[in-house]
């Protein structure tokens, strides 16, 4: 009897990018898996995207979630909607990408080899340097409070990193978790509407016994920050950054932990403030520096969710 091919649903939030969310679907259909669903979470796109993509993919299931949810609570949606269909796998990817027509079976290939994973992630390529690397896994470092991207910059050579390896966490840009641990931890926690939630969800599905790894040979690539105008200097990015670090660390480590990582991050906070004390006013640093600051401001005061405007 043959063996049955996992079931993989595939989610893409759609928030008015219709040309991005266009080339990621086109890509995806080209993907060579027997047994996949595409869903399309539109979080209240006010263009045609909607429309568009209905006329354009009609084997795309398009959920309308008529709001601007964010990453975490769009996606919980389709999250929920695949567990309740008997999803083996939830395959997270965001619209500003392409991917690579093997991926998914690079995915159930190393999850074979690697049962005890519960959590895996693409190599992810710059989608205007194609052989450059974006993320090739990630590495938690406490003396400065931030996680660095491993192979950040670095060509592949088909050389290096090329090995299955245990990761720190895995980008939400392409995350594939199985049912089990989705059954098992639950869903994304919505407080933090952008950004850390998946860093969130992967250190919740470490403490529960499963590991996270990246997985080279699923290939993504990636128009970064491509829902962020300015990239990491927008304000808006420079905002829940910032919130959410600290949302992210109150909620995975013990109280002294805590407290040692909150001491780094209160010396970045003593610099932000010092920048933009010395900014010019309206300069791209001041408001960086602003939106930093009332980002932790609303951390401090318990307002999360898309609470930036």
């Amino acid at each position: 009897m043959n063996k049955k091919v996992p079931q993989i649903f595939i989610l893409v939030i759609n928030w008015n990018g219709k040309a991005d969310t266009i080339e990621c679907l086109e890509s995806v259909q080209k993907i060579d898996y027997p047994n996949y669903q595409i869903i399309l979470l539109d979080n209240g796109s006010i263009d045609d995207s909607v429309l568009t993509i209905k006329e354009k993919f009609p084997q795309v299931l398009v959920i309308e979630n008529n709001a601007n949810l964010g990453f975490a609570a769009g996606n919980n949606v389709g999250i929920d909607y695949a567990i309740s269909q008997g999803a083996d796998y939830i395959f997270l990817l965001n619209n500003d990408t392409v991917v690579d027509s093997q991926i998914l079976w690079a995915f159930i290939y190393a999850h074979e080899k690697y049962p005890e994973a519960g959590i895996l992630g693409a190599k992810i390529y710059y989608y205007s340097q194609p052989e450059k690397i974006w993320f090739a896994g990630a590495q938690w470092l406490p003396e400065q409070a931030i996680f660095k991207h491993i192979g950040l910059g670095k060509l592949d050579n088909e050389s290096n990193f090329t090995e299955i390896q245990e990761t720190d966490y895995v980008c939400g840009c392409a995350l594939l978790i199985t049912a089990e641990v989705v059954k098992k931890i639950g869903i994304m926690e919505p407080k933090y509407f952008l950004m850390w939630e998946e860093t969130d969800w992967c250190y919740r599905a470490k403490r529960a016994g499963y590991k996270c790894i990246l997985v080279p040979q699923s290939k993504v690539w990636h128009k970064i920050s491509a829902s962020f105008s300015g990239g990491d200097k927008a304000p808006h990015y420079q905002y829940f950054w910032w919130r959410n670090r600290l949302l992210w660390v109150e909620r995975n480590f013990s109280f002294w932990t805590a407290f040692s990582i909150y001491q780094v991050i209160f010396r970045d906070i003593l610099r932000q403030i010092r920048k933009y004390f010395n900014s010019p006013l309206g300069s791209p640093e001041k408001l960086k520096s602003q939106a930093a600051l009332r980002g932790v401001k609303d951390y401090l005061i318990r307002q999360f969710g898309n609470s930036f405007s």
